[in-house]
């Protein structure tokens, strides 16, 4: 297993910087997720880790090691694409094995390491297949079993699901998360999709415009981001614009409908005036004494729908009820929604960054 330390690191593009100063520090064995919209570094990132790209400044370390000036052949990567990258000629064994040829591995072992190779990601049966005679999944395992069979200190993984349709995406992250957990291999793996990352990561690092936003594992950031940034892109939030009011000494949010709360033990000292508030659908519902609406529209999604309301305030509030607690919203319905105050963020309405030092009791 391996570290990888980045530290201080800066990519330009002629005079436009894609990353000014990037430090992260990835653990032995572990499942490490660049995660942001497009754009924002993640994948000129994990090609500097790889040595596909130059670096203006900083260090990329493997335990401990400065690899900056070795060439990605040198680095013992396994790198897992977005297009496959398999050879159309050859059969799956055979592009599962070509690392291991140009490593001068022999025949015996290199025959051995190939059948486990496939084996662990089910493609076994199908050795002898050539690529056009593959799905799209089928094709991204043979591409992962090539990235594990030479044994790489690292495994870099770019987008390697968004060409596969949505059930075939959840089998592969599937498979991937499991190949990874029993070969202990760091990984480092880039996606846009949230819901990805959620899924496969140990941890995540939210990218945006290069900055890193917050590191942490996916229940960290999902119930606690750092920002309002993190807050939107890291699932679903409404974000509501209130007012800490000080009242007898005590941090007061005003919520409207005569519905106030007692923030003080949950915000930082000091932390006053305007602020916006994350609110997570599942931290709403309907019940009694709680905000006025008014519902907008209800999309049935099978399980649960989505629901949409407006506030008096005129802000719109999405939450969910299950399929089995409802027979539908009629628009135009009034409705009293309460929230769940344990659940719900609050930021700095300038800075937007949090303002919480823990949860709302």
């Amino acid at each position: 297993m391996t570290t990888i330390s980045l530290n201080a690191l800066r990519k330009e593009y002629g005079d436009q910087v894609a990353i000014p100063n990037l430090n992260i520090d990835i653990r032995d064995g572990e499942f490490f997720t660049l995660l942001g919209p497009s754009g924002c570094g993640k994948t000129t990132l994990l090609r500097m880790i790889a040595g596909f790209n130059s670096i203006e400044s900083g260090t990329i370390s493997f335990d401990d090691v400065v690899v900056n000036d070795r060439s990605p052949s040198a680095r013992n990567i396994g790198m897992v694409f977005q297009n496959y990258a398999l050879f159309p000629q050859m059969s799956a064994a055979k592009n599962v094995a070509f690392g291991l040829q140009t490593r001068s591995v022999d025949k015996p072992e290199r025959a051995q390491r190939v059948n486990e190779a496939l084996a662990a990601v089910h493609m076994d049966h199908l050795k002898d297949r050539l690529p056009g005679a593959l799905s799209g999944g089928q094709q991204q395992r043979v591409a992962l079993a090539r990235a594990l069979v030479i044994r790489p200190a690292v495994l870099l993984m770019d987008e390697p699901l968004s060409n596969l349709d949505a059930k075939l995406r959840v089998e592969m992250r599937d498979a991937i998360r499991e190949a990874q957990r029993t070969s202990e291999i760091t990984t480092v793996y880039v996606t846009h999709d949230q819901e990805e990352a959620m899924a496969v990561s140990d941890r995540i690092a939210v990218m945006n415009l290069g900055v890193v936003q917050q590191v942490g594992s996916p229940a960290e950031i999902y119930r606690n981001p750092a920002n309002t940034f993190v807050a939107q892109f890291i699932g679903k939030t409404n974000l509501l614009t209130r007012n800490i009011l000080i009242q007898n000494g005590a941090s007061m949010i005003d919520f409207g409908d005569g519905v106030s709360k007692d923030v003080t033990s949950a915000i930082n000292a000091g932390a006053k005036g305007e602020v916006r508030i994350s609110v997570r659908p599942e931290a709403v519902r309907i019940a009694e004494g709680g905000l006025s609406a008014e519902i907008i529209d209800e999309t049935f999604l099978g399980s649960h729908s989505q629901v949409r309301a407006r506030l008096a305030s005129g802000e719109t509030v999405e939450f969910l009820e299950f399929s089995h607690r409802s027979s539908g919203r009629d628009r135009g319905e009034k409705v009293s929604l309460a929230l769940d105050f344990s659940m719900l963020t609050l930021f700095d309405a300038e800075t937007g960054e949090s303002i919480m030092r823990g949860a709302i009791t």
